[in-house]
């Protein structure tokens, strides 16, 4: 997408973004750590294809059909959901769902792939990590930061955003995703089993990882930041790994404050200092005990929660950040318990109920997560209902 308008120039990147943060007052409020008159809407990522077409319809689209018109479809169902503002934009997400879910045929190293090829190395043990990590990706990671050229990258972010932008539409305002990096825990690359066995067999060459990921890093998130104040950028940013399950952190939080989070710290130094971005986390799981540690590190808020595993809202609404300020929130109705088995007055009851405990948290409200086939219709017009409700009245 980067490459849709190669000619544009750096004062036409900020023009855009200049005149989006000054039309969107109501989420740039949010952005800023307080709710004006309601609270915004992220919109939701509904994966149904027919879910997606009636919303589409109901926004004045004529014989809408998400396979053969995607991105026309979604953006149209995204409107008729009130969305307000957007980090992630996927419209091809539910490409890969059909009626009953997931149907494809492809596997990868955490979906039951029957080998992990990486590299042209099979991945069968955790030494298997350990070799490729040392043999492979270290002197990778070495290279990408010796080579590294940040105004190239700069411009990379400003286009990405600016194409993105208008893809979805000037109605809409295009927030921060996937262009701040961070050190991650490699298990995508290598599965579940063999990472994490090697996560507790080497801690000395994970941790490497991690300082060659941050330093990385470091790299990017100084363009990132460059970017930001060259283009007026919107000031917020979905921070995005998968780090908790319904217990607790993947791995022992111990091992995260002594190797993970000082590397993390490291990587959003650029970005926390140069430009004041507003970073939220994506939770997935019980994200409780890794709190501090994140607001610690200078995360401001949080997106995407599982109540059902612990997660408490009312009692993270009375966090603050390190600067001492409230807390921006991504909380929306649960995609895991609420909306596919609860009912219309449950979907209502549990939006009253985000509104009622959030304090002076600014909060936005939509789903927890993408929402998977099955959910009834019923459900969803009560959660767009609400969603359109909220956005014009505070509790």
């Amino acid at each position: 997408m980067q490459n849709d308008h190669p000619n544009i120039t750096d004062a036409q990147i900020r023009d855009l973004f200049s005149s989006q943060n000054k039309r969107h007052t109501e989420i740039t409020a949010a952005i800023a750590g307080y709710n004006e008159n309601g609270y915004p809407c992220p919109g939701a990522n509904i994966m149904e294809h027919a879910q997606l077409n009636r919303l589409a319809a109901r926004n004045g689209m004529e014989n809408p059909d998400y396979v053969n018109d995607h991105v026309a479809v979604y953006a149209r169902a995204q409107r008729e959901i009130g969305c307000d503002f957007c980090d992630q934009w996927i419209p091809d997400n539910p490409l890969s769902m059909r009626d009953q879910g997931y149907e494809g045929g492809s596997f990868n190293a955490t979906t039951g792939d029957a080998k992990i090829i990486v590299d042209g190395m099979e991945i069968k043990e955790p030494e298997d990590v350990v070799e490729h990590l040392e043999k492979v990706e270290f002197p990778r990671l070495q290279r990408k930061i010796d080579n590294f050229d940040h105004e190239k990258r700069v411009r990379e972010i400003g286009l990405s955003e600016y194409n993105q932008q208008h893809e979805i539409g000037l109605d809409v305002l295009k927030t921060g995703y996937d262009f701040i990096t961070f050190p991650i825990l490699d298990y995508y690359r290598y599965g579940y089993e063999n990472y994490f066995c090697a996560y507790q067999l080497y801690e000395d060459v994970i941790e490497q990882h991690f300082k060659l990921q941050a330093k990385l890093s470091y790299k990017n998130n100084l363009a990132a930041a460059e970017a930001y104040n060259r283009y007026d950028l919107p000031k917020l940013y979905r921070l995005d790994h998968d780090m908790t399950d319904s217990r607790s952190t993947l791995v022992s939080l111990k091992s995260l404050e002594k190797i993970w989070f000082p590397q993390l710290a490291c990587s959003l130094e650029p970005v926390l200092k140069n430009c004041g971005v507003r970073l939220i986390w994506h939770c997935d799981g019980n994200i409780m005990p890794m709190v501090p540690g994140l607001l610690d590190v200078g995360v401001r808020g949080f997106q995407g929660f599982q109540y059902e595993d612990g997660v408490d809202f009312a009692e993270l609404c009375k966090l603050r950040g390190n600067d001492g300020q409230p807390l921006f929130m991504i909380a929306g109705v649960s995609v895991t318990r609420t909306l596919p088995f609860g009912t219309p007055a449950d979907v209502r009851k549990e939006l009253e109920y985000l509104v009622s405990v959030h304090g002076d948290t600014a909060l936005t409200l939509g789903c927890s997560s993408s929402l998977a086939p099955g959910v009834s219709s019923a459900n969803i017009v009560a959660l767009l209902e609400g969603l359109h409700y909220y956005k014009t009245h505070r509790k």
